[in-house]
């Protein structure tokens, strides 16, 4: 495999790892994980390869795909947080519009 159709599958993995978050399949999220780390290692491969613009570019929407997908991961965290701290009796108080913040 090039390193252009192994960034097109990191590409591919990237949009059903969203997906996959997006649906809370954890089945999904994992062939669609395993599929992306063996594209990046199929692209690294290649490491010693020049790359010409259109390697740049598939390189920068993996580089997005990836961040969209850690924005997932963290707002997925900080809601797990947040509703553990409110089972647990340790949660802050919630936001109220026109309650001056006092910190």
């Amino acid at each position: 495999m090039n390193r252009r159709d192994a960034l097109i599958a990191v590409i591919e993995a990237l949009h059903a790892e969203i997906a996959a978050l997006k649906a809370s399949d954890v089945a999904a999220l994992e062939v669609a994980t395993r599929a992306k780390l063996a594209g990046i290692e199929a692209a690294a491969r290649h490491d010693d390869e020049p790359a010409d613009a259109e390697i740049r570019d598939l390189a920068g929407e993996a580089h997005r795909l990836n961040e969209t997908c850690r924005i997932y991961v963290n707002l997925m965290a900080a809601n797990v947080r947040r509703r553990l701290q409110i089972l647990s009796g340790a949660a802050s108080p919630a936001y109220r519009p026109g309650t001056a913040y006092a910190g």
